[in-house]
């Protein structure tokens, strides 16, 4: 059995990285398996998913495995700053191997970039300067990843997309992977000039295995299997709750699911994610939602029936909050909502309003 730590291992603040999770092998493997092919099928792809299902930390896995491969170049890019200059700008400051090649053949101090260089004229767009860093480096046999947290549709993203898809169309080693909400993904898809997005390879972030929940919290927690398995089941798999639930079991010293963890656990859920959440959603969402909680699966004719509604008058509420990732609609005829202990959420704002 693992030695316990000192330190509480579970982390619920978003955007640092926890010490103590629950990889997402799969999902890893096959991105790193797919860019490091010598016969490359894909070059793009797109992690999404809810809030709190592992995002950034699977985004950042994948970040960190090729940072130690000399032959790939990983920079990561925020979604409101100038895409192309933070691109070349970092590459020109942190990657000595090609700074010869910036000294003899790329003059960028018409971008404030280095320095002017005799007898080379400078760059006229950052377009061009990218292009010719992407030439030296297959020459190099060397890659670049760029990589896109939250990502949203504002114009740097979709101007750098679209010039993505005419380097890859001329065969230069420069790959993208970018990791944000259904809603945010889904606009970058459905933009104009963007169908070649649409297309580039997508992964969800699905409940984590509740059996892998289970043996994390029997050996890190040290409770006994019955306890772990009770805390794997309220978890429901998703990430954020894992780490929440794992979190105040530890720092409450318990080795049973007291009511004090549950208070605990509820106010992380409820702050850290799920108000956010409800405050995006329409009032006729909430209130579908507000009957859909009241069982585990829920067949939409009884949902149908109780609500007085027509099946068209669920259809819009039902694909938004599918697409937020907040119901399950995978069995036919029958809708769940996939986060944890949602109705005693629910319950408390609808007593609220």
């Amino acid at each position: 059995m693992a030695s316990v730590s000192k330190t509480n291992p579970y982390v619920i603040s978003f955007g640092r990285i926890p010490s103590h999770y629950i990889e997402r092998s799969l999902i890893i493997d096959e991105i790193l398996d797919s860019i490091n092919s010598d016969i490359i099928q894909s070059q793009a792809y797109k992690i999404t998913g809810i809030r709190g299902t592992g995002k950034t930390v699977t985004l950042s896995a994948i970040e960190r495995k090729l940072r130690d491969d000399k032959n790939w170049i990983v920079i990561g890019v925020k979604p409101e700053s100038n895409i192309l200059e933070d691109i070349i700008g970092n590459i020109y400051n942190d990657v000595p191997y090609l700074s010869s090649f910036f000294k003899t053949s790329l003059n960028l101090s018409k971008f404030g970039i280095g320095v002017n260089i005799e007898h080379v004229n400078p760059v006229t767009s950052l377009d061009s300067a990218l292009k010719k860093i992407l030439v030296e480096l297959n020459r190099l046999g060397k890659r670049l990843l760029i990589t896109i947290d939250e990502v949203k549709n504002t114009p740097y993203v979709r101007d750098f997309i679209q010039e993505f898809q005419i380097l890859i169309r001329q065969d230069l080693p420069i790959f993208l992977i970018i990791a944000g909400l259904y809603n945010d993904v889904a606009d970058l898809e459905n933009a104009d000039h963007l169908t070649f997005f649409l297309r580039a390879e997508k992964y969800e972030m699905k409940p984590l295995n509740l059996t892998m929940i289970r043996k994390d919290y029997m050996n890190t927690l040290r409770v006994s299997f019955d306890v772990a398995d009770q805390m794997a089941l309220l978890t429901n798999g998703y990430a954020f709750a894992y780490q929440a639930l794992g979190k105040y079991m530890w720092d409450l010293k318990a080795k049973e699911i007291t009511e004090d963890v549950l208070v605990h656990f509820d106010e992380a859920l409820s702050e850290k994610v799920y108000q956010k959440i409800w405050s995006e959603l329409t009032p006729k969402e909430r209130w579908f939602l507000s009957f859909i909680v009241q069982k585990d699966q829920m067949p939409v004719s009884e949902l149908l029936e109780i609500t007085g509604q027509k099946k068209n008058q669920f259809s819009k509420p039902r694909d938004v909050l599918k697409k937020k990732g907040i119901i399950d609609t995978s069995t036919r005829g029958v809708v769940s909502v996939r986060l944890p202990r949602f109705k005693e959420f629910a319950e408390s704002q609808k007593d609220m309003e």
